[in-house]
């Protein structure tokens, strides 16, 4: 026997619909309970439709159907030894298990470690694996919170994933989506005050976590929050789009979620850590809860991709318009905010706040790629720059003072597109292809190639074929090797670097403690000035160079990273 509960404040009657028999429930404080032995479930409210489990772990048939009973102490975990890994000195990969291999399950993503092992990383971040209406998506359009994408595996195959990486030592860590619902198979409105028109947001009304009823809603995604962490052993999360999560209460739920996560991380005798999505570029996101921030562990930071990218390829429009520079890109290098209370022109006003100068770097999260920058662009493409340029930027972010992530297959070089792409039947798919592509062609991108989001053929595409170019990958390891071995290049210290540059011949030098990283990024071998004594190479991308007092001359499109003599 079992006991089954549901939160719904208004209903005047809930049945438990337990293998087809109906089973009344009492009611106490807007929770309504009954005992029962079944396999298959769901609750009827006031006579109505029988609706999945808001809290169901494990959706068999889809969002639409009924929940199935699971018990999270059945599977045999062998991790028992395994004891985090943090966030301060990690190495991140983000990857979509439905295309990061061709069979797109956790079992296939698992013959996979290997490689991510001999890579130098540190952590696994999962693109979300809730369940979502349709076979196939990016994972952002979650209804079933408490549930695993049945397609991928289910409950049993995350943690199968999760065991296998705990055993080569490698974290996990997870995308969840708090900020809105998926627009199919979102039964949670029909049960209570999940959603407030008080607020908008881009998606429709937003969650409420400020209106009456907004308690156990809070309680609903913090309770979704540690059990991820809890009942299927993940080392962190990766919180989506945070500012799009409207709360005028006096504690912020972000605040709220830190204290409660860091409680659990106390009980299990690991480091569990919080990594927010935030456009807002404000500190406070990130710092503790103790001095008025919200307590994040880290967070996204698209300002040093901007940099990286609108000066290596050129683009400057819509978001990029304010990036391109080389001073932009050293700005960015050493502030992590671009905008921290300057005009954004994108924005039409100022933006951002200055980090302060003791917010250590691991707790900004950069990259040259990840699923927003490749799959929000019309054709799904990933960065189309020279073999020499490719390698000067991941010398960049790979040994900045900030947390790198790298995304599937950009270590091997890579081209197949990530497109958008998802699987929903009449008006609603209709309505997303059109959404789509007028969302591009607002961005100044021609629609007529766009391929059509709801063609399986698109979702085929975006698999990653795993063609790699073993010279790339081989430059990949060497340099988060690097960053492992010296202690100047894995310091977060934003104190201990600084970057020089020259605009007219288009070269930049980011020194990090006694290490240089020396960048032409122009197409004819010159000299470069270097803020310090050379004494030797730890690793170029060419063998094309030389060094003397103060300066090194490189190839063209090139990058070398110097050891250098103690500062006085």
């Amino acid at each position: 026997m079992a006991v089954f509960r549901v939160w719904a404040p208004d209903a005047q009657r809930v049945d438990l619909v337990a293998d087809g028999d109906v089973v009344p429930m009492s009611r106490a404080a807007g929770w309504w309970e009954s005992v029962a032995s079944c396999v298959d479930y769901g609750f009827s409210l006031d006579g109505g439709p029988v609706r999945p489990d808001p809290r169901s772990a494990w959706q068999p048939d889809g969002v639409h159907a009924l929940s199935r009973v699971y018990d999270h102490d059945v599977f045999a975990w062998t991790d028992q030894q395994w004891r985090g890994v943090p966030l301060a000195g990690a190495v991140l990969y983000e990857l979509h298990v439905g295309t990061f291999t061709a069979e797109g399950t956790f079992d296939a993503a698992i013959g996979k470690l290997d490689h991510l092992v001999d890579l130098g990383i540190s952590a696994v971040e999962l693109l979300p694996c809730n369940a979502f209406d349709g076979r196939w998506g990016w994972g952002y359009d979650g209804v079933a919170w408490f549930a695993v994408h049945e397609p991928y595996g289910g409950p049993d195959g995350l943690k199968r994933f999760v065991d296998a990486a705990h055993a080569r030592g490698l974290g996990v860590v997870m995308d969840v989506v708090y900020n809105h619902l998926g627009p199919a198979g979102n039964y949670l409105p029909e049960f209570g005050p999940y959603l407030t028109d008080a607020h908008s947001t881009p998606w429709g009304p937003a969650v409420n976590l400020d209106r009456p009823g907004s308690d156990e809603v809070r309680r609903f995604i913090i309770d979704n929050a540690t059990m991820w962490l809890r009942d299927y052993h993940l080392d962190g999360l990766r919180l989506d789009a945070v500012h799009a999560l409207v709360d005028d209460s006096a504690t912020p739920l972000l605040e709220e979620l830190s204290r409660e996560v860091a409680a659990l991380g106390a009980q299990l005798g690991k480091p569990l850590w919080l990594v927010a999505e935030s456009d807002l570029n404000d500190p406070r996101v990130v710092e503790p809860r103790e001095s008025g921030g919200l307590g994040m562990d880290g967070q996204w930071c698209d300002d040093v991709h901007h940099a990286l990218h609108a000066l290596l390829t050129g683009e400057t429009s819509g978001y990029y318009t304010d990036f391109g520079s080389l001073e932009v890109l050293a700005k960015a290098m050493t502030g992590a905010f671009v905008h921290d209370g300057t005009w954004s022109t994108f924005r039409g006003r100022t933006h951002g706040r200055p980090v302060p100068p003791a917010v250590p770097g691991h707790r900004f999260v950069v990259y040259q790629q990840n699923h927003d920058q490749v799959g929000n662009r019309a054709i799904g493409d990933r960065p189309a720059l020279s073999d020499g340029l490719t390698r000067v930027a991941a010398a960049l972010y790979l040994l900045s003072p900030y947390t790198p992530m790298v995304f599937m297959g950009e270590e091997y070089g890579a081209t197949t597109p990530w497109l958008f792409f998802s699987d929903h039947e009449g008006k609603l798919g209709e309505a997303v292809r059109k959404g789509r592509r007028q969302e591009f062609a607002r961005h100044g991108w021609s629609t007529e190639d766009v391929p059509d989001p709801q063609a399986q053929s698109t979702f085929e595409a975006s698999k990653l074929d795993w063609q790699v170019d073993p010279d790339l990958l081989a430059f990949y390891r060497a340099l988060i090797a690097l960053r492992r071995s010296r202690l100047d290049l894995s310091d977060g210290r934003r104190d201990q670097i600084s970057v020089t540059w020259d605009d007219d011949d288009r070269w930049v030098v980011m020194r990090r403690g006694d290490v240089a990283i020396a960048c032409n990024l122009a197409p004819d071998r010159q000299a470069l000035a270097v803020p310090g004594t050379p004494s030797g190479v730890l690793l170029a991308s060419t063998g094309g160079w030389v060094f003397g007092d103060g300066r090194v001359e490189t190839d063209g499109e090139s990058v070398v990273v110097l050891d250098l003599l103690p500062r006085n």
